[in-house]
């Protein structure tokens, strides 16, 4: 495929990605930890574009590995030499100049590109904020701004990781901004005054409509270019608020409006997941005149119970509660969301500002391929920092350029015409084999077990421990492709037509 590294993402599993990285202080070059980070963030193309035409590490006896934090456990050397030796000869075009086909708008509001912080604790502060912008965020969604009293719990955030103890899902029962809107009003005002080219979108929530409409003014008075409205809170579902306002169609509309009459700046409603379809929220949303959506908050959700406790995580006093679900296991989910919004009659024109799992350049892309104008990001940013901004804008810009594209304005909604709400429609006549690279095969038998296991018994494995194919049996469902941990199996393509 275009676009797919040689070296995969899973090549950097063992970097830490360090802080002020050991690996870099001793580098002569300065070059191991943006590259690995870059790998780790499916950046490699760039990285290896970034690489001087004569390597560096050629003749160098590699002091990065003797200070890495893991001494000897993370391959810096040889990954190098892989993105100077198998990634850099098949790049096309060198690091473009300049980032202008990065800038875009959101309703109308210039944007540097398109990446902001989502509302969250990793946009509530100005401190927070201005390093974030000074990083290269374009804006930030602030956390959500209301005048209840809030008192949050401790702990509040629990995880599902995957085998590398990397978080894949993320889990808070964190609720709302717990600064007094006038302590957020100034906020706005400095960081407009200090950062004026930078997107500020101001989050609120109000319990009744004098309040949205209050608040959605004050925010625009402040310095706000836009107001989103939190429809979509999971931990403030009592009293009607949060996302049992998001259930409910008709309140959407009617603090929709109410948030209008406040404030003159764009009006963006952002929309709960829980729900079976987000259209009905959505075009109760553009009824009450808003400007565009923001989709999706995150899932309600149970992370896991201690077995010896029986208490669900994250414990609190021998309690826990729903809480809402993030990071990169949601995106499929956002996805779907972002292109039923992107398809609906009655949203036409209005601007999707896209989240939901966004880690590296290519999910923003797959938002922005199905209709998101923006993209914003915070479980990424948790666990990451926010200097994650420099491979989301170098690596869609890379790309944007590759492909031509003078904007990313040209990239949005491409994807659109692709996706079905039902199977219906797909071709069912021909057969798809997969394809067996020798040369990169381990012999592991993984795709043989799993064929044999959870497919179609297609493959035949002996003594050499290499795959063969059984075209016999094989229905094309490449399970094998996905199970395989050296990427060893493709897609063949040749078409075979099925039998009848």
């Amino acid at each position: 495929m275009a676009f797919e590294s040689k070296i995969a993402r899973s090549d950097a599993a063992g970097c830490v990605l360090c802080g002020s990285a050991p690996c870099e202080a001793v580098c002569p070059a300065k070059l191991p930890a943006k590259a690995l980070r870059s790998i780790r963030f499916d950046n490699s193309r760039y990285a290896a574009a970034a690489l001087p035409d004569t390597f560096p590490c050629a003749d160098c006896a590699a002091p990065c590995e003797k200070a890495c934090v893991k001494a000897g456990k993370v391959p810096v050397r040889e990954l190098m030499t892989r993105l100077y030796n198998e990634v850099k000869p098949e790049l096309d075009i060198p690091i473009p100049a300049g980032r202008e086909r990065l800038r875009t708008d959101l309703c109308g509001v210039p944007l540097e590109n398109p990446f902001l912080l989502s509302s969250s604790v990793v946009a509530s502060t100005y401190d927070m904020c201005a390093r974030a912008f000074e990083a290269g965020w374009a804006g930030a969604a602030f956390k959500t701004i209301c005048s209840f009293d809030i008192h949050e719990a401790s702990p509040r955030f629990s995880a599902i990781k995957g085998s590398g103890g990397e978080i894949i899902g993320f889990k808070n029962i964190e609720q709302l901004s717990d600064h007094s809107v006038a302590e957020n009003m100034e906020i706005f005002r400095r960081l407009k005054e200090n950062y004026p080219t930078k997107f500020i979108l101001a989050s609120i929530m109000g319990c009744d409509e004098a309040e949205w409409t209050e608040l959605a003014g004050l925010c625009e008075q402040n310095g706000a270019d836009a107001v989103e409205l939190n429809f979509s809170c999971p931990n403030m579902a009592e009293g009607g608020l949060g996302s049992d306002i998001g259930q409910v169609p008709e309140l959407v509309e009617r603090f929709t409006r109410a948030a209008k009459r406040g404030c003159n700046i764009p009006v963006l409603a952002k929309l709960t997941p829980n729900v079976a379809s987000m259209l009905p929220a959505g075009e109760a949303a553009a009824r009450g005149g808003a400007d565009g959506i923001a989709a999706i908050n995150t899932i309600k959700s149970i992370t896991g119970v201690n077995p010896h406790t029986y208490i669900a995580a994250p414990a609190v006093h021998g309690m826990s509660a729903l809480g809402g679900y993030s990071g990169n296991a949601v995106k499929p989910i956002a996805l779907r969301f972002i292109a039923e919004l992107a398809r609906g009659k009655e949203l036409s024109g209005l601007h999707i500002s896209g989240m939901g799992g966004i880690e590296t350049w290519q999910d923003a892309l797959e938002f922005i391929l199905l209709g998101a104008g923006s993209v914003q990001v915070t479980t990424a940013v948790m666990q990451y920092g926010y200097r994650i901004i420099d491979d989301l804008t170098a690596g869609l810009d890379y790309y944007l350029a590759e492909k031509g594209f003078g904007s990313v304005s040209e990239a949005v909604g491409l994807a659109l015409e692709t996706v079905s709400d039902t199977t219906d429609i797909l071709e069912r006549d021909t057969v798809l084999f997969p394809k067996f690279d020798h040369t990169k095969c381990i012999g592991c038998g993984r795709c043989f077990i799993s064929c044999t296991d959870g497919g179609h018994s297609a493959i035949r494995f002996g003594e050499d421990r290499k795959p063969q194919l059984d075209g016999s049996k094989c229905v094309g469902c490449h399970l094998c492709l996905l199970v395989c941990p050296e990427n060893a199996v493709s897609s063949a393509r040749k078409r075979i037509k099925r039998s009848k």
